[in-house]
């Protein structure tokens, strides 16, 4: 394809909430034109049309004849099906987070697009932030030397919502923010997880799904990861959460805020206090290399691999959880 030519871009499923700001990049750039959504839930077409002004589709076919390629920002258990679906229409697919929710799901959906000849992007925005970019610039130039230990958090608020509804998610705060971290501190290392330690608990709601997850990843060379991914942060909370990193090594620490650009912000109406972030815009970065990989015909910056092994992380989490024992992580190719 000529990188001259836009991608025609459409947006399967308006159910996750960074649907707005995909939709706003694929509205902002000059490499795409934005095809519209489909969706079969026809509140959420309604207010997706509202919101945005795009055009809305409840026919699915119709909809991707339209398309290059999709983003999937689906409830989670449809992830492998829509991506499969685009995947065998020949259009390119960055799906949302977590990739999927079981192993069988990760093969179908990497195998699908393999075999179309399509690019498969995991949506890890955390990987394109300026902060996660100048640790890894440090890390890389050996200004702490050999890393030794990583404390990292991702603690949110709870979406609520299908987030908490398991068939259709998956799981609760382990499924949904331990991903993140996963494949930033995989990119950092260079290395693959060999085994996960984890708790999960009901310590915020109370419900059956868990709102609390504490892991311990084990890298090779004993470097270990301690990560807090936890929907933590009540909903009165000045921010929706943190993406931090402190980052031991043998000649120093780094740490790293990834939300730390921000500004306070108070409402004499409304009567509350929050932070406004500022700076650049990670989600509108993703999709423009994401965009990139199409155009020019090259491997995106984070696989459907690198989704799948993030992924397989939460799952051992779930299974250490249960089990009380250190669970060694899948790393089988697929």
């Amino acid at each position: 394809m000529s990188k001259a030519s836009p991608l025609r871009v459409g947006i399967l499923s308006a159910a996750h909430l960074h649907v707005w700001s995909y939709a706003n990049a694929l509205k902002n750039t000059k490499k795409a034109e934005f095809v519209g959504l489909w969706d079969d839930d026809k509140e959420r077409r309604q207010h997706f049309s509202e919101q945005t002004g795009a055009k809305v589709y409840d026919n699915f076919n119709q909809f991707i004849e339209k398309c290059d390629a999709v983003v999937i920002t689906s409830e989670n258990v449809l992830h492998a099906e829509l991506g499969v679906k685009a995947a065998k229409a020949s259009k390119h697919v960055l799906c949302e987070k977590p990739l999927v929710v079981n192993e069988e799901d990760g093969k179908r959906l990497i195998q699908a697009c393999k075999q179309a000849n399509v690019k498969l992007m995991t949506a890890f925005p955390c990987r394109f932030s300026p902060a996660y970019t100048r640790l890894r610039e440090r890390v890389s130039n050996g200004d702490i030397g050999q890393i030794k230990a990583i404390c990292a958090t991702n603690q949110g608020r709870c979406p609520f919502g299908w987030f908490v509804e398991k068939e259709k998610s998956g799981g609760g705060a382990m499924i949904d923010h331990v991903v993140h971290v996963t494949d930033l501190v995989r990119h950092l290392l260079k290395m693959e997880v060999e085994s996960v330690q984890a708790q999960i608990g009901h310590n915020m709601y109370g419900k059956e799904w868990e709102d609390t997850a504490m892991v311990t990843l084990h890298f090779p060379g004993g470097i270990f990861v301690t990560l807090d991914s936890s929907w933590s942060r009540p909903s009165s909370y000045k921010t929706w959460g943190n993406v931090n990193m402190n980052v031991v090594g043998e000649k120093g620490v780094i740490e790293m805020a990834m939300f730390g650009q921000n500004l306070d912000y108070y409402s004499n109406e409304a009567n509350f206090h929050s932070q406004v972030g500022y700076g650049s815009d990670a989600d509108a970065d993703m999709v423009d290399a994401f965009l990139e990989s199409v155009l020019q015909d090259k491997e995106p910056p984070v696989t459907g691999w690198d989704g799948l092994q993030a992924a397989r992380v939460s799952l051992a989490g779930y299974e250490s959880a249960k089990s009380g024992q250190v669970i060694a992580v899948n790393h089988q190719p697929v």
